[in-house]
């Protein structure tokens, strides 16, 4: 399939929202909650005329995607980008021609595409910040073999989880990183 046949099949936001079973709060709260900054409201204007689309691999379980997400459709809706969601796990002929570091289906990958199908630029999983600051907080857990690891990691995890619902600076640093992919492009 092409990429505009992809996007074809993908869910609209409120499609994808209507079967979310985790995180759909959460990602509401981001966003209901998310203020552009005067340098995004400028680059936002230039996107309009672009006539940009997206087609975003994620799934509702993803904190990751908790994060992005929300973001991405205030990008969406103030620059007039049309989305539509793909869920990986179901749709892997897809993922794996966008895999992170070319080993990883990690997620959710936003792929820009023009009116032609044609792929513009791709963003994701992670602002490069963020990617910095979960790498150094995974380096703080004992080894995998350790009998705590489990829960120190899922103790970690739910850390995460909170800052990326509650600390407004992250979602600006996620705006800004596609953004700024989108202003190269």
């Amino acid at each position: 399939m092409n990429l505009n046949d992809w996007f074809a099949k993908g869910l609209t936001y409120e499609q994808y929202k209507q079967g979310m079973t985790v995180n759909k709060e959460e990602m509401e709260t981001i966003f209901n909650s998310f203020v552009f900054n005067e340098e995004a409201t400028l680059l936002l204007e230039d996107l309009k005329s672009r006539k940009l689309r997206v087609i975003v691999l994620t799934e509702d379980w993803c904190g990751d995607a908790l994060l992005n997400n929300p973001i991405l459709m205030n990008i969406a809706n103030e620059a007039h980008i049309d989305v539509r969601f793909i869920l990986r796990d179901q749709n892997l002929e897809l993922m794996d021609q966008y895999l992170t570091n070319g080993t990883a289906r990690a997620i959710p990958i936003f792929i820009f595409i023009n009116q032609e199908g044609e792929e513009v630029v791709v963003w994701g999983p992670r602002a490069a910040e963020l990617q910095e600051k979960v790498e150094k907080a995974k380096a703080t857990l004992p080894p995998t073999d350790t009998p705590d690891f489990k829960e120190k990691q899922a103790a970690l995890f739910k850390q995460l989880k909170e800052s990326y619902v509650t600390d407004a600076s992250l979602w600006n640093i996620v705006a800004e990183s596609i953004l700024g992919k989108l202003k190269v492009s």
